[in-house]
This record gives C-alpha cells, sequence and structure tokens, in this order.
C-alpha cells in the first residue's frame, strides 16, 4: 500500500521510520513539507504542493501529521474528497471537525482513522467501538497526558516545584517550549471530548467541556494530598447521566489504592465502565514519536485488510 505523509516533524518522521522497516508492506511515496529537505536520504519523497499527491492514483492512504486546524483540515477534506483515506493523531482536528470528516469519508467510500489521537501508542479508540461494542459505556475518565503526569509525578516522588518539573519535562523534550496545551489542561480536554463523542454517541465539544489544568498545583498542594493517603494526577472525566454528558478536566487527589495512581511519568491510564462488562483499563506510553507512529500505521494496516480482497 501507497502512503503519503504530511508533516515531517516528529510525528511524521517516525511514521517514515517504522514504515522504512519494512513492515507489512506499506510504502512511502510521497511526504509534504515546506522545509529543505534536499539532504535528507530520502529527499526524492519530499514534494511541495498537495496537488501532486491528491492527484497522485497509486497513492490510497494519506497520513496528516502537520498538527493544528489548518491547513490540516483543508487537505484532510480534500484527500477524501479524491477517495484517499486519512488517517492522522492530530487531536485538535479530530476533537473540532471529527464528525463532519467522518462523514465526508462515509460519503466517498474512505475512512477517516485517528486511533493515535487520544493515547498515542495506547490502543482504546478501536477497543471502544470493536471489542467493547456489546457494552453500554457509562464512564470514562483518566489520565490522558504524559507531559503533565511527568510533571507532576516530579512533584510527588522528589518534591519539586511545578517550575522546576516543568523544566526537566522541557529538557527531557516532553514538554514544547510553550506548554500551555498540556499544562492548561486543554489537551486532555480534546482527548476526553473525543473519547465521549465515540463512546455515548453524542458530539460533545471540548469549548463546553470545564477545564482547570496543572499550573496552579503547589508542593503544599502535593503533601496535602499525600496526608490524606492520595497522589495528584490531572483527570479528565466523562460520565453518562440520565441520558446527558457530563464532562470535567482537573487535577484531583486519586486514592493511593487505585490504579491511577500507579500510573507515573510519561505513561497514560484510562479506565473504561461499561454494562455488564465492569472496570477495565488501558495502559501504556501515550506519547513519544515511535509510539504515535505504531498507532499510526495500525490504522492504515486496517484499511489495508478492509481493501484486501476475499481470500487473499
Amino acid at each position: 500500500m501507497n502512503i503519503a505523509i504530511l508533516g515531517f516533524g516528529t510525528v511524521g518522521s517516525g511514521v517514515y521510520e517504522v514504515a522504512m522497516q519494512g513492515r507489512k508492506g506499506i510504502n512511502v511515496k510521497s511526504i509534504l513539507d515546506v522545509r529543505d529537505y534536499s539532504h535528507h536520504p530520502a529527499s526524492k519523497l519530499f514534494v511541495k504542493s498537495i496537488d501532486e499527491i491528491l492527484g497522485d492514483p497509486s497513492i490510497s492512504v494519506v497520513v496528516e501529521s502537520i498538527g493544528g486546524l489548518s491547513p490540516a483540515y483543508q487537505y484532510t477534506k480534500s484527500a477524501l474528497e479524491c477517495g484517499k483515506s486519512v488517517v492522522t493523531s492530530n487531536k485538535e482536528l479530530v476533537a473540532a471537525h471529527g464528525p463532519k470528516l467522518l462523514e465526508l469519508a462515509a460519503r466517498n467510500g474512505v475512512s477517516y482513522l485517528f486511533e493515535a489521537s487520544v493515547g498515542g501508542g495506547v490502543p482504546i479508540i478501536r477497543p471502544l467501538q470493536q471489542c467493547l461494542a456489546a457494552n453500554e459505556i457509562t464512564e470514562i475518565y483518566g489520565i490522558l497526558n504524559g507531559t503533565t503526569n511527568y510533571i507532576l509525578t516530579k512533584m510527588i516522588k522528589e518534591g519539586e516545584s511545578f517550575e522546576t518539573a516543568l523544566a526537566a519535562a522541557q529538557k527531557a523534550g516532553y514538554a514544547e517550549l510553550n506548554p500551555a496545551a498540556d499544562v492548561e489542561g486543554h489537551d486532555t480536554c480534546r482527548k476526553i471530548a473525543i473519547l465521549s463523542s465515540l463512546a455515548f454517541g453524542k458530539n460533545v465539544h471540548c469549548d463546553t467541556i470545564p477545564t482547570k489544568g496543572i499550573t496552579t498545583i503547589t508542593k503544599d498542594d502535593v503533601q496535602a494530598a499525600e496526608s490524606s493517603g492520595c497522589v495528584i494526577k490531572l483527570i479528565g472525566h466523562a460520565k453518562l447521566v440520565n441520558g446527558e454528558v457530563q464532562c470535567k478536566v482537573e487535577p484531583m487527589p486519586i486514592p493511593k489504592d487505585s490504579p491511577l495512581a500507579n500510573v507515573n511519568d510519561v505513561f497514560n491510564g484510562i479506565m473504561v465502565h461499561g454494562e455488564p462488562v465492569g472496570d477495565v483499563m488501558f495502559y501504556g506510553r501515550g506519547a513519544g514519536k515511535l509510539p504515535t507512529a505504531s498507532a499510526i500505521l495500525a490504522d492504515v494496516l486496517c484499511i489495508a485488510k478492509q481493501q484486501m480482497p476475499l481470500g487473499a
């Protein structure tokens, strides 16, 4: 299967790196990026215009790893309209336009998949849609952002201040120079909006979710939680109450005997409650170049299997 990659940053280069290992017959045909990669070993694959990808009939899947809303939305829309499936890890785009893009994909007989948009390398979307399909999901909550969890872990285990822990996260490459999306809770908000919409069958927009980050958490707060037998975690929470979806994002004291209390560093932990299955937990490395790439290519392989002739 020939794929094109839009954006060659951390995620896009990770997809290329894993695909070039020769697994499962995925071939990178084109890479779109405005930057100069003339000295890259794959320099011949780089193109400067989306039209070169849209006009190539041999490319059946486009991996959108640009991030943000523009031009990611316009490129995704154009690819779907051209009959190409799109795979993404762009949680901002999925949270803002996911239902519209899913409808457009269905109308054109292609797929729009975004497993990597919520848990990075942690599978959660496909299990919700398939493995837990016989259940009525009533609640989802958990640690959905590895950066904030790393910062809180440093504050809890090493007694560091928020500022010192944030600096360590930036030095380790877990936090951006502008960490607002993570530490103010926006990233977690987008992810719980996506999960809520899928699990409860209702379009939940992140603008409607009360959101509080970890920027005001102090060492005193951490110690107060400790004295109560708890640890502080940034939690995205969604619950179905009398047919209505109630969501929130905020730092919460988690009892130490809870499985989520032991989710540390950049790992994510997501709890799903369904009937009749009860509680199910998904745990793993929530972000990073290669874990995210693995989730993206799993979606690509899912599309490949859908296109495979019967008996092949």
